[in-house]
């Protein structure tokens, strides 16, 4: 079976101004290297067959990404600025029709890409757990399914920026995501938001990650910490 990725480049990246200025966030460097190209290069540990960049703002930095990585391909999300992100995966919607998909944030550090290597059996999204309170977005479980996809839970997995769809789920996924999208309102949601929504059809489990496996860097503080430590 085909496997795929979506990577989502297209937004402002406000938190980690002023770097952000002239440079879209998955292209700021951690340890000399472009964050998205982390990503990239732990999809193609697994191998994935393409990788379809969804891109913004500041969208034709992503240009050399096809030469140096001839599976990659740019897809332009034009309402970036208006609409949140369900419109990049709209946008990027009939590469959920190609197989099985993982759908990416691209503003990641990849450091230990074993994690893209697991032998997925199934639909889910990779977390972490965390004890205690978080005011991130979380996963619910009813036995081994996530029963919720939203922000603030306690003791439970949080969201890492990774998810993955076996082919009939990402058809399923496309469906949702197209039936969504022309309903007034529904421009200001997350595409977790569908998800969720939508549980009662997509059969997910958690893939757990571990304490730095994967980063998520949304500040010049977290990114001046992870440069340090690393």
């Amino acid at each position: 079976m085909k496997e795929v990725a979506i990577l989502m480049a297209a937004g402002l990246g406000s938190r980690m101004r002023p770097l952000t200025k002239t440079m879209p966030k998955p292209l700021i460097k951690v340890h000399d290297k472009p964050m998205i190209e982390t990503v990239i290069e732990g999809l193609l540990t697994r191998p994935v067959d393409e990788i379809h960049v969804v891109t913004g703002y500041l969208g034709e930095q992503f240009g050399y990404l096809p030469s140096k990585y001839p599976c990659v391909h740019l897809i332009e999300n034009k309402d970036y600025l208006v609409k949140n992100n369900i419109s990049s995966v709209y946008a990027a919607k009939d590469v959920l029709a190609l197989g099985n998909c993982f759908i990416c944030e691209s503003d990641l550090y990849v450091k230990d890409a074993s994690i893209f290597r697991k032998n997925l059996d199934g639909s889910g999204y990779y977390g972490r757990m965390q004890k205690g309170h978080s005011e991130d977005w979380v996963f619910e479980l009813t036995g081994d399914y996530i029963s919720r996809v939203g922000k603030v839970g306690d003791d439970c997995y949080n969201m890492v920026g990774v998810a993955y769809f076996k082919a009939a789920d990402a058809l399923t996924l496309k469906k949702c995501i197209e039936e969504a999208y022309d309903i007034p309102g529904n421009d200001q949601i997350f595409w977790d938001d569908v998800v969720d929504r939508n549980l009662d059809k997509l059969k997910l489990r958690v893939e757990p990650v571990e304490e730095g496996q994967l980063i998520e860097i949304d500040t010049v503080e977290e990114l001046e910490k992870v440069n340090a430590c690393f």
